[in-house]
């Protein structure tokens, strides 16, 4: 790259007005850390303190860009808190930015009350738009524009989240979920009860070993078992409009799970097969099975 085109690019995100007395909550990259917009590079140059939920995670975040700032923790047990602190400095003329651990502030990560609480004060909030596991996962979950309810992550265990459940599970809508590796195999469980129900599973997004597959809910699980590896990292998943049907064509299959079923074929029965090829990669069992009914009838002689 030529150097002159750095700062080129530069004087592109200093370009616009940042003013005063204002919290600008920036988005941070989810895994990547080639996912930082210009603008970020230059609020996070600009202002007077940075607010983080967790200040070890944005200092690190902040070196890896040759960044220094002083650094406000601002996560959910204190951000109540916090905001009155913030506020005052605001007042007094300062520039703040808020990032989160990961990803959009306030999109479930802390920030919202911190918003609300700036705005009830009369002072600006400035969004600095950027990486989300949530506009990521939608951007290529193949769903037609139509409403998606962000539900974000369900309450951990017990009757809280027993009661989330029953009332998302009978959305209509598309859902965007997002969950934990240690609490996968219970969401997996839950989404069993949607059957042949499309859902998108993101793992790892933007990271090395980034997973994206759609299957039917019913499916989760076996694909879960089928590599240990797959339970590793922070998942967001896409529950697709209930009126939309499960992939059932040829093209909904990828090459390893029609593979694998040929292979099985030469020493199984069909459903058998069928069964376990879809055990092994996740994919629907009546789409594998009716795939090989397809390919016998092209088999057989007119």
């Amino acid at each position: 790259m030529d150097p002159s085109s750095g700062d080129a690019l530069g004087r592109l995100a200093a370009s616009q007005h940042y003013p005063a007395g204002t919290l600008y909550v920036v988005a941070t990259p989810i895994g990547n850390l080639a996912d930082i917009t210009l603008r970020a590079l230059h609020v996070l140059r600009l202002v007077d303190a940075v607010a983080c939920e967790d200040t070890r995670h944005s200092a690190r975040l902040l070196q890896a860009y040759g960044l220094q700032a002083p650094l406000l923790a601002v996560h959910e047990h204190n951000e109540a808190r916090a905001a009155e602190t913030i506020v005052a400095r605001l007042q007094r003329g300062e520039r703040i930015a808020y990032v989160s651990d990961a990803g959009n502030p306030g999109l479930s990560d802390p920030g919202a009350r911190l918003c609300a609480a700036v705005r009830r004060a009369g002072l600006r909030t400035v969004p600095v738009p950027g990486a989300s596991s949530v506009t990521a996962l939608l951007s290529v979950a193949g769903i037609a524009a139509g409403a998606v309810t962000v539900v974000g992550f369900l309450p951990p265990k017990g009757a809280a989240r027993a009661r989330a459940w029953q009332r998302w599970r009978h959305s209509d809508t598309g859902l965007v979920l997002l969950e934990a590796p240690h609490r996968i195999d219970t969401l997996a469980a839950e989404l069993a009860e949607l059957g042949e129900r499309p859902v998108t599973v993101g793992r790892e997004l933007t990271k090395q070993f980034e997973d994206i597959v759609t299957l039917p809910c019913a499916a989760v699980g076996a694909w879960l078992a089928a590599d240990p590896q797959r339970r590793r990292g922070e998942f967001t998943l896409v529950v697709h409009p209930s009126d939309e049907t499960a992939p059932r064509s040829e093209d909904a299959l990828d090459a390893q799970a029609t593979r694998t079923l040929e292979v099985l074929l030469q020493e199984l029965p069909l459903k058998t097969a069928a069964r376990l090829a879809s055990t092994l990669t996740g994919a629907s069992r009546h789409a594998l099975y009716q795939w090989a009914l397809s390919r016998r009838a092209d088999a057989s002689p007119d």
